[in-house]
């Protein structure tokens, strides 16, 4: 249902912050966010968990990934393209240490102060964003910029001698409408989109069966999921910030796209084939490599277009990937139940994980096809 609902809201919420501006439409889900968690921090009884459970579905239908979303289109507002790589990996980064604290947290505080301590935070998210950001959409006048979307860059397009100019309101209304014809604009985007899409694919899938399966393998519970998480965050954290600013620059988003999907194969493979408890502790350490194929993607696309359809871009990839979240848990989901039951065709428990790995090594063979431009060397 979430999958659904931002498949939609994406490219329409991206759309929208490029006309009216990125703190404007940010507010809706920084603000919506912390009516959840302010039910749960408030009371856990039953009622109260089916009340949370559907203001979750709901909220996170219209805003789910919308705040990365819109913090991408921020930062490619405010970069010039020559450091976007390594600017996105450092947002990514700041998000992967944000998760490492959070997982620390809720490790050692009690089940109510951890929803208490979670609507805090989210709280003064809202608080600061409102206070200190800077909206970035603006010309030279300090007016809010209506986005031209045209076919061709530097140009108005046209019906019948008419300029569209008074339809991009309309446009960004028919979100799914705009979805397709932004995967149609370049050759490029539709590679990227087809990455992205098996990219989440395998990642939603990975994170959706990877704890049934070491639960029923080695009896793992939530404290080593914990662990699992801390050691994955932590090492893709210190890649972000210390190695992207590195490797982006020397080797170019699409080189370091394709490396960060086959070591994002190849920590599926090992965890397929874990012949004892401390494979996964050793194959979290994979995360130094393969955290860098999203801000990757994310930088590629941002290339593509006009400086005033960032939010549109980076919106219409967000709901490529969203359809990732409706497909992976249909296909994998029964997949692990089957080959983890006393009904598997064959003894192979992490078969699921394997064919997990296979989509991530589509959307590699998929980046080796991308072209664009050399990076260039200082």
């Amino acid at each position: 249902m979430i999958g659904l609902g931002t498949l939609v809201t994406m490219p329409l919420l991206g759309s929208l912050s490029d006309k009216y501006g990125r703190k404007a439409i940010l507010t809706l889900p920084m603000t919506l966010m912390i009516i959840p968690l302010g039910i749960l921090a408030y009371s856990r009884t039953k009622t109260f968990f089916y009340v949370y459970y559907v203001f979750r579905i709901i909220i996170f239908m219209i805003c789910d990934g919308c705040i990365p979303c819109l913090a991408l289109a921020y930062v490619a507002d405010n970069v010039p393209e020559g450091g976007r790589s390594t600017a996105f990996g450092i947002l990514s980064g700041i998000g992967s240490s944000a998760f490492v604290f959070g997982t620390l947290a809720a490790r050692f505080l009690s089940t109510a102060q951890t929803f208490q301590v979670s609507t805090f935070a989210a709280m003064l998210g809202a608080v600061y964003m409102q206070i200190f950001l800077r909206d970035s959409v603006i010309d030279q006048n300090n007016v809010l910029c209506t986005p031209i979307i045209s076919h061709e860059k530097g140009t108005v397009s046209k019906i019948n001698g008419k300029s569209k100019s008074n339809m991009s309101m309309l446009k960004a209304l028919r979100s799914l409408q705009d979805l397709t014809s932004f995967l149609n604009s370049s050759k490029i985007i539709t590679q990227a989109a087809i990455v992205a899409f098996f990219s989440n694919l395998a990642d939603v899938g990975f994170h959706g069966s990877m704890m049934y399966y070491l639960k029923a393998q080695f009896h793992f519970d939530k404290n080593h999921f914990a662990d699992l998480m801390i050691i994955s965050g932590i090492a893709g954290t210190v890649s972000q910030l210390l190695l992207m600013p590195i490797f982006a620059p020397a080797l170019g988003e699409a080189r370091l796209l394709s490396i960060g999907l086959f070591f994002h194969f190849l920590y599926m493979f090992i965890y397929s084939i874990a012949w004892s408890s401390w494979v996964p502790y050793a194959a979290a350490m994979f995360s130094i490599l393969f955290v860098f194929s999203q801000p990757c993607i994310r930088s590629i696309v941002s290339k593509q277009v006009d400086p005033h359809e960032q939010g549109r871009a980076q919106g219409c990839i967000s709901g490529i990937c969203s359809i990732a979240h409706i497909v992976s848990p249909l296909v994998f989901s029964p997949l692990t139940a089957l080959f983890l039951s006393e009904r598997a065709p064959f003894n192979f428990p992490g078969f699921s994980i394997l064919c997990i790995g296979i989509a991530s090594m589509v959307s590699f063979f998929q980046s080796m096809m991308l072209r664009v431009d050399p990076p260039i060397l200082s």
